[in-house]
């Protein structure tokens, strides 16, 4: 994935995440930030991986599970979850739009499809 420095949402080519998951992603040397965009009732299976995430909830509603705790989460939800740990989630009626932050970087995103190009989630709402 191609470094850089500035960048406007809408110049960033979107990926597919998972089915029911598109996002546009920021990679750095250390880091991967996406924006991603959940359908309506899309699900997210049980997963884990090596990287810490933590993400901010901007529109809609997500059904989130970490480890044993599960909880419903609306715009302005927060998650916070150690490498290694399983969680999944259950996008809301509405879909959903966040903000996932991961470290170190995941490069195993810089393979992901392209998605069909949409204009960039209208956030905040």
């Amino acid at each position: 994935m191609e470094f850089r420095a500035l960048a406007d949402l809408e110049a960033l080519p979107t990926r597919q995440i998972w089915d029911g998951v598109a996002g546009r992603v920021v990679r750095g040397e250390h880091l991967t930030m996406g924006l991603l965009e959940i359908a309506p009732g899309s699900a997210v299976p049980t997963h884990q991986h090596p990287h810490e995430q933590a993400g901010v909830l901007i529109t809609g509603s997500l059904t989130f599970t970490v480890g044993e705790e599960s909880q419903e989460l609306g715009p302005g939800g927060t998650w916070c979850i150690p490498g290694d740990v399983p969680h999944s989630v259950i996008a809301g009626p509405q879909g959903a739009v966040v903000v996932d932050v991961f470290a170190p970087a995941r490069e195993d995103w810089d393979a992901l499809p392209p998605a069909t190009e949409s204009a960039p989630a209208s956030w905040p709402a």
